[in-house]
């Protein structure tokens, strides 16, 4: 036991000792990221020549946009290694960075705008002389007393008439390269700016003691706030033409993004739905009282210098630990992992790049849903199920309906088992009509202390299509939270088959079937009574 703790000891003394050695300097390169909605945890590894021994290996080039409590290393050499400390250094970055592009074309821009400048002074001083001769009398009499003798008048005229044009399309054409070079300057001029240095680059120094001299080979993973990634869906519709068999085709993506500061270029690239900065344990609910208020006396102003009272201690959230993901498709009770087919690149200037996880094929359920109220027309919608072991993340959704693009719509969060369903433009064959039956106001009493007004609407569906279709159609009437406002839904109202839809106060809905050309009429009748003294609003409420 002695022995081992001497041995123990000595190792750490070696390690220690790394500290006052030479850095060994080596560059990385990215082998695999996870990247999760909120931040992304990148794995760097290099290979290295180790001496017998300890010493500290440093990976230079590692952008500055990392968590350094998030560090880990690991390695593999022939021999034993022990990893010891992992440190993260800040060292300043070139003091002469390299010029961007486009701010090497504005400085030639601008050196040749200066140039035109130039021409065209002179050439304005050139007319300026051609005018002057032009302003000379002839004969030898006036302010510009000309030696000219009376039969060269004409060769005169030509000779300054012919320099004066000329000049004035030099100058013509110099001013109009001006007035190109001015808009290609306020456009660069006006682009976004390249991303700057920060002033510091990183380096992570790794600790090792090595038993034999060799090659070794070490990993370092940390996580970065500047990557993340969204889900997009493609939603591709085939109705199915004449045997009415539809089919959809739905496509699950996910748009990756990183401003790290440089490219991820042939990595193992994995997406997984875990959040990194959201915290591992749900937020401290405290006590709640509750009281009278209490008046507010002013207060005397506290001298300067003062203390005042101390904040209010807050919590800190704990970081939950990155996943490497490890198949195609690793999916549990409360997370799902998604590798990435092949090698792949992801630019580090923070442009998205899309990715497939998944694609599906189904018969999905049909129907058509039309909310007259709104809008007089019906939509084509489609039911289905998630049945995979991921749940399926908001995002927005492209549909497509028979090859032809309809439009964008946003899709909530679908446990596995749920159901969900999708919009698909409207249907021209299915036609939608909501017109006011009956209108009566009036004021009850001889004093007019009660107000009435009911209303009552008809909405006809009919089917143009030579075959069966599902409708449902959904209306509403208002509803009160004060006691002195009623609404009474009158007898002449079609029973509905859903009184409240989605838990919406008022909002009801009719579903029925609608054979070839057949048609359907739904009747809406309520009845509002409220004090005659007072007015009403309609508010829409979410």
């Amino acid at each position: 036991m002695r022995i081992a703790i001497l041995l123990a000891l000595a190792a750490l003394a070696q390690l220690w000792g790394a500290a006052l050695a030479k850095d060994i300097e080596t560059k990385s390169a990215i082998v695999g990221v996870v990247v999760h909605p909120d931040a992304a945890t990148v794995t760097r590894e290099a290979a290295v020549d180790l001496p017998q021994g300890a010493s500290t290996v440093v990976f230079t080039g590692v952008p500055f946009p990392l968590a350094p409590e998030s560090l880990r290393a690991s390695g593999e050499a022939h021999g034993a290694l022990t990893i010891g400390a992992v440190e993260a250094r800040a060292t300043p970055a070139d003091s002469k960075p390299a010029e961007s592009p486009v701010a090497a074309r504005l400085k030639e821009l601008r050196a040749q705008r200066a140039e035109v400048d130039v021409t065209l002074e002179a050439l304005k001083a050139k007319l300026a002389m051609i005018a002057s001769y032009a302003h000379a009398s002839p004969s030898g009499e006036g302010e510009g007393k000309s030696t000219v003798a009376v039969g060269d008048w004409s060769a005169a005229f030509d000779t300054i008439g012919a320099a004066h044009a000329k000049t004035g399309e030099e100058v013509r054409l110099a001013t109009a390269k001006a007035r190109e070079l001015d808009d290609e300057i306020a456009s660069l001029a006006g682009a976004p700016a390249p991303a700057r240095q920060s002033g510091v680059n990183r380096s992570v120094a790794i600790v090792v003691l090595a038993e034999a001299a060799g090659p070794a080979k070490l990993t370092l993973t940390y996580q970065t706030d500047a990557a993340r990634w969204a889900t997009a869906y493609d939603a591709n519709l085939d109705t199915g033409g004449k045997d009415r068999r539809p089919k959809l085709e739905f496509v699950r993506r996910a748009l990756v993004s990183q401003r790290t500061g440089e490219d991820w270029n042939n990595i193992a690239l994995s997406v997984s739905t875990i959040g990194a900065r959201r915290g591992a344990s749900a937020p401290n609910v405290l006590p709640q009282l509750v009281s009278f208020p209490v008046p507010v006396t002013p207060k005397r102003a506290v001298p300067a210098g003062a203390a005042g009272p101390a904040p209010a201690p807050t919590d800190a959230l704990k970081l939950q630990p990155a996943r490497e993901a490890v198949a195609e498709v690793e999916a549990s009770a409360f997370a799902a992992s998604y590798a990435i087919a092949g090698p792949v690149s992801v630019p580090g200037d923070g442009s998205e790049k899309s990715f497939a996880l998944a694609v599906r094929y189904m018969e999905p359920q049909l129907s058509l849903r039309t909310a007259p109220a709104l809008q007089p027309a019906a939509y084509l919608e489609a039911r289905l199920v998630n049945d995979d072991e991921a749940p399926l993340l908001p995002g927005a959704v492209a549909v497509k309906r028979d090859g032809v693009f309809v439009g964008r719509t946003r899709m909530a969060l679908v446990a596995p088992g749920d159901d969900a369903e999708f919009g698909f433009g409207a249907d021209d064959r299915v036609k939608v009509t909501r017109v006011p039956v009956k209108r009566r106001e009036k004021d009850s009493g001889w004093f007019g202390q009660t107000r009435t007004d009911s209303r009552e609407f008809k909405t006809s569906v009919k089917n143009l299509h030579d075959f069966p279709v599902s409708v449902t159609v959904v209306d509403r009437i208002p509803y009160s939270e004060n006691a002195a406002i009623t609404v009474e839904t009158l007898p002449q109202t079609t029973t509905p088959t859903e009184k409240q839809v989605d838990d919406k106060r008022g909002v009801m809905a009719w579903s029925f079937e609608l054979g070839p050309g057949e048609a359907k009429d739904i009747h809406l009748a309520y009845r509002l009574k409220w004090p005659a003294d007072r007015e009403i609003e309609f508010i829409t409420t979410p």
